[in-house]
């Protein structure tokens, strides 16, 4: 275990390699033991991080997983675009639990806000585009028209919450008047403003230069980067037009955080030992019907965020190919292996290759030691480090922060 974390080095990501919800809250909160600084890059409310510590869940959005770990300093980097009162949320819901993190966070002043307007312009969007191609499932965060304003250069950000009071109402008023005649939205200017204010209030002093920050401490610290959604999400990479709107790989990361490429030292790919994906768009390995629904509940495949059902399918090893290539994992982190437990065969796809591997049809469930996974399931994770070519240092056998076998 110890080889495997020392060999991280000190800059190290966490990147899904699928369409999200692979589990990369988990394999996060575990590093954060090992790490100095925690960042998180780029995307925005839309992300869903479980970690379950002890019986009891903690869902976080914003915050990176790892902040469980008291004393950690945690960054929010430039990519992200912030809703500000689910940010408070996080903070309070973590000091009811006796964890007080506003002294130790630093966030960009250069990442986006996103505005309670934003969320409606997120509707009127999806349902004019419905209207011809069909949506693309978006979460109705206001993620996508948050990036729009950051393209246009007239959105707001959290370096504007330094200004006084009677500033930022201008400034607020005036994007908001914009907004009102694109869209045709009605916007509540009270609700709005009392949030900003709220939020300068508890947050002013913790914004800063995070680019800064983080410079201070590259090579002296070890740095842990927690990646939002996943590869095949990419705005420039994935199954557009059905991706967020941000870059998700470990280069997006990298931009986002203001770190030169030169500096990573170890990039881990989190994929699920199956696949899911929200929302529209295609899913070669799809399986639908009863087959579908039981792997859906093993599995608990509902979205942290939303609470939709997530669809279900088998691993799709060309798409992991694909995700390794742009990434350049140097590990893989294999999550919800246990749910593969009651398959008699479990079809894995290649493109148009697909091929059955047998199941092993015993438990798997909070193993820690990798020789005590029945053999067809060691046959199985080998099969994808052989067929991926990325060493697989990392497997999950339970949702708990301690069901997790490191090699």
């Amino acid at each position: 275990m110890e080889e495997t974390i020392n060999s991280l080095g000190n800059l190290c990501a966490v990147i899904g390699s699928q369409w999200g919800d692979e589990g990369k809250g988990k394999i996060t909160d575990i590093l954060s033991e090992h790490f100095d600084v925690l960042a998180r890059a780029s995307g925005g409310a839309n992300a869903g991080h479980t970690i379950l510590v002890n019986g009891e869940k903690h869902v976080f959005h914003l915050l990176p997983s790892g902040c469980l770990h008291e004393g950690k300093p945690i960054v929010l980097g430039s990519g992200m675009v912030v809703h500000l009162p689910t940010l408070l949320e996080e903070i309070k819901t973590l000091k009811e639990a006796g964890i007080d993190v506003v002294p130790r966070l630093h966030i960009s002043e250069a990442a986006h806000i996103v505005l309670e307007y934003h969320k409606k312009i997120d509707g009127v969007v999806e349902n004019r585009r419905s209207g011809k191609e069909g949506g693309i499932g978006t979460t109705m965060r206001g993620i996508g028209p948050t990036y729009a304003d950051k393209a246009h250069r007239i959105g707001m950000r959290v370096g504007d919450l330094r200004k006084d009071e009677e500033e930022i109402k201008r400034y607020f008023s005036h994007h908001a008047s914009y907004a009102a005649k694109m869209y045709d939205i009605a916007i509540n200017s009270e609700i709005e403003l009392t949030q900003l204010f709220e939020a300068k209030k508890l947050l002013e002093k913790r914004i800063t230069n995070s680019v800064d920050y983080l410079h201070k401490s590259l090579g002296k610290k070890r740095i842990l980067i927690e990646g939002a959604q996943a590869t095949l999400l990419d705005i420039d990479h994935g199954t557009y037009p059905h991706v967020t709107s941000s870059n998700t790989t470990v280069t997006g990361a990298m931009q986002a955080l203001g770190l030169p490429p030169r500096s990573l030292t170890a990039c881990i790919g989190v994929v699920k030992a199956y696949c899911t994906r929200v929302g529209g768009g295609p899913f070669l390995t799809e399986v639908s019907g009863k087959r579908g629904d039981e792997l859906r509940e093993r599995g608990g495949e509902y979205g942290a965020t939303t609470g939709r059902p997530r669809r279900c399918g088998w691993l799709d090893i060309g798409a992991l190919k694909f995700a390794s290539k742009i990434n350049g994992f140097t590990h893989l982190n294999i999550t919800k292996l246990d749910v593969l437990d009651a398959e008699v065969s479990i079809p894995v796809y290649d493109g148009d290759k697909i091929t059955e591997l047998p199941g092993w049809q015993e438990s798997t469930a909070g193993k820690t030691d990798y020789l005590e996974l029945p053999e067809r399931a060691q046959e199985y994770i080998e099969y994808i480090e052989k067929e991926s070519g990325v060493p697989i240092g990392f497997i999950g056998t339970g949702p708990g922060r301690e069901e997790m076998i490191i090699r």
